[in-house]
């Protein structure tokens, strides 16, 4: 039967064959929502880079660019990591250059698998009915924070597991306890996440509505995926 794992962060990613397996990609709060929104609501695509000289250089070529550290909005760039900022007008059509501190950095350590795919709570189901049918083994990457295990990855990371049990078996206990913590979370989940490091992080930046909005599951229908260089939407 095929298999799906859960990396809980991209400093444990070196354990993991990417070959010819499918890597879910997720940053929560806030990167991988952004993506999923910005691409569900008309931009064109969204080029991911690691740091932040790669995503001025492609500012300097005509991308918006968006660029965080450490939750706040890089100096000398066009946008931050909110994802209110990716469905404002301005971006509709348009190009976008993003670096973030954990999830452009994940999905630049996942570029051996087969696909690399974009997921939030926000395309949940979308990511789900996209899977159903793979052949392919699934590793669910969480961003984390700067190397370490977060919690807000880790509940989409079971979510997804949770949807996809009927398909695809647990590769090992990862998985298991993330499906764990997503079961005991699911029925209130701010209330859940409120005493995690990077909510008391954003909340300090008085960002808590980007908190509840990214949280929601499954109000778009958009997956977005890895070619060549750029993320497009792949609609289901």
């Amino acid at each position: 039967m095929k298999n799906i794992d859960v990396c809980l962060t991209p400093d444990l990613l070196h354990q993991y064959e990417l070959e010819n397996k499918i890597v879910v990609v997720v940053d929560i709060l806030r990167a991988t929502s952004c993506m999923v929104s910005g691409l569900a609501n008309g931009v064109k695509e969204i080029v991911p880079v690691a740091t932040l000289e790669e995503c001025k250089a492609l500012q300097e070529t005509g991308y918006l660019a968006a660029a965080e550290r450490n939750g706040s909005k890089a100096e000398g760039f066009d946008m931050g990591n909110s994802p209110f900022e990716y469905m404002d007008e301005k971006v509709q059509g348009k190009k976008v250059a993003v670096t973030t501190t954990n999830g452009t950095l994940a999905i630049s350590k996942s570029l051996k698998a087969k696909e690399v795919l974009i997921g939030a709570f926000l395309n949940l189901e979308a990511v789900t009915n996209y899977l159903k049918n793979k052949e392919e083994d699934i590793i669910v990457l969480c961003a984390g924070w700067k190397g370490k295990f977060n919690l807000e990855d880790t509940l989409f990371a079971g979510a997804l597991c949770h949807q996809l049990k009927s398909d695809f078996q647990f590769a090992c206990d990862a998985p298991l306890a993330a499906e764990a913590m997503y079961l005991t979370a699911r029925k209130d989940m701010i209330k859940y996440m409120e005493d995690s490091s990077h909510a008391k992080r954003l909340a300090k930046l008085n960002v808590k509505k980007d908190i509840s909005y990214c949280i929601q599951e499954s109000i778009y229908d958009v997956v977005p995926y890895l070619s060549g260089k750029a993320l497009v939407a792949l609609t289901t």
